[in-house]
């Protein structure tokens, strides 16, 4: 008979080898399931009831644990009973009718267009360093990529048994192909502006290169450079820019769907611009986009109502 941590074991195992689903995916389902196995403690995970996910999700709640992450709790451990009914007789998905605490509608931060100029165009000192920083900086305005697609970029396309590439740069076609959430392949403009930074950093790029040559972006060590390392050095720029708000690299992904979807008013494009699989996570941008013109309104109405 399966114990509860041989049916996470294999659930765990689906994931990574059959939906592809990234490390840092992995580790946030690992964490969620496990805590799902503390609340069962001696019982077997079928026979938990509503009543039990509730229960945890009042204490979670009353812990301080956020209604987006007590959402993301119960979306893991829905997908797993929902795969576990398929393979054992249980008389129905615990989590199937409980839902999170509602939360405080968000809005995902962006800069201004003035700002966005501001951090790119930003007197710099043509050290290599900062020759790879501006171009880190570029690339993500210009085509909106998440933190780890930039990561993983590679100088061109490499397909051997010692490497594959999840993504990298053409600059003849002026484009980058990424391997983004689901494993789902899509190419993405880059614009002049980013091309120009691109052309200046990879002529110095051996510089830094000691091991790998494939990175399109390495550290000052030789390596490609680490998520935190990308993330460090964006909020830095931005401080040496004079730039007020906290700037990383979510915030360059959102300032790039905001900026185009105000320009083109376009949200199909935007949503095969930035790898979303829905469009439902594509109309938050047009929140934002309302925002601007109800700004404009305020500003240039002559009998508009200031808004707070």
């Amino acid at each position: 008979m399966n114990t509860a941590a041989d049916h996470v074991k294999t659930y765990l195992a689906m994931l990574e080898h059959q939906r592809h689903l990234s490390e840092h995916t992995l580790r946030g389902y690992t964490h969620e399931l496990d805590e799902l196995r503390k609340l069962a403690k001696d019982r077997a995970l079928e026979a938990l009831t509503p009543a039990d996910i509730r229960g945890a999700v009042v204490r979670a709640h009353a812990g301080g644990l956020s209604p987006k992450s007590i959402a993301h709790r119960l979306s893991a451990w829905r997908a797993f009973y929902r795969w576990l009914a398929e393979r054992i007789d249980m008389p129905a998905n615990p989590v199937a009718t409980v839902r999170a605490p509602k939360g405080e509608k968000t809005l995902p931060k962006a800069l201004s267009v003035d700002d966005a100029k501001t951090l790119m165009d930003a007197p710099q000192s043509g050290t290599t360093e900062a020759l790879r920083d501006t171009a880190i900086l570029e690339l993500f305005y210009s085509s909106g990529l998440r933190l780890a697609e930039l990561c993983g970029l590679d100088l061109r396309h490499v397909d051997t048994p010692e490497h594959t590439s999840q993504g990298w740069l053409d600059l003849d076609s002026a484009e980058v192909t990424v391997l983004g959430k689901g494993k789902r392949t899509r190419k993405v403009p880059v614009g002049r502006k980013a091309i120009d930074a691109l052309n200046a950093w990879i002529p110095v790029r051996d510089e830094f290169v000691k091991g790998d040559p494939h990175p399109l972006f390495v550290s000052v060590r030789g390596n490609r450079m680490a998520p935190g390392v990308v993330r460090e050095r964006v909020k830095r720029r931005a401080l040496l820019a004079g730039i007020p708000s906290s700037v990383h690299p979510h915030v360059l992904r959102h300032s790039f769907a905001t900026h185009v979807l105000q320009s083109s008013g376009d949200l199909r494009a935007v949503q095969e611009l930035l790898g979303h699989a829905s469009i439902t996570a594509t109309q938050v941008y047009t929140s934002l986009d309302f925002q601007h013109l109800a700004k404009v309104y305020d500003q240039a109405h002559p009998r508009a109502k200031k808004r707070d």
